[in-house]
């Protein structure tokens, strides 16, 4: 088996993994510290190293863990303030939706960009460093686009990162 994901034809509803109790806690632990050395894992999980390493292995190889990141504090590169940015795009050019993803998607203050089902078409989260950057991006990069029809800006105060709903069905 190679160590890329096995991923679905696209449109496809991919087949869940079936996990047992051990992969499901070795998914907890990387979670909470993808940078957890495998033999303090394989201690944690109460397995041996050789098959804790074969258990992430077969995690990877299975597309359950596509890759490791790090967590990066946004405030110390100095982006103190985060939005909510809600956007519907006019009837007339919802054509031109992917057209406009691909273009946010190139801005630095983007940090993530969701498609919506319901009243609004996107939803951004950005990084700025205070309310005027988060309102020169909307005007620059939203409200200047003649496509785009309404936004709505809602400030973060707090951000918790919680183990996805989803995930936590599974451990």
């Amino acid at each position: 088996m190679s160590d890329a994901p096995q991923i679905s034809a696209p449109g496809a509803e991919p087949t869940p993994v079936v996990l047992d109790a051990i992969d499901r806690q070795i998914i907890a632990r990387l979670h909470e510290n993808a940078r957890i050395p495998n033999i303090d894992l394989a201690r944690a999980v109460g397995v041996s190293p050789s098959t804790c390493l074969a258990r992430v292995r077969s995690l990877r190889e299975r597309g359950v863990i596509v890759r490791y990141t790090a967590e990066i504090d946004p405030a110390a590169l100095g982006y103190h303030l985060q939005a909510l940015v809600s956007v519907r795009i006019r009837p007339g050019a919802r054509h031109l939706m992917e057209q406009i993803s691909d273009e946010l998607r190139t801005q630095p203050e983007v940090a993530q960009l969701f498609f919506l089902g319901g009243s609004e078409d996107f939803l951004i989260h950005v990084r700025v460093r205070d309310s005027d950057h988060v309102r020169q991006f909307v005007l620059k990069n939203l409200s200047a686009n003649p496509a785009v029809a309404l936004t709505e800006t809602n400030l973060v105060f707090e951000h918790h990162t919680a183990l996805s709903a989803g995930l936590r069905a599974v451990i």
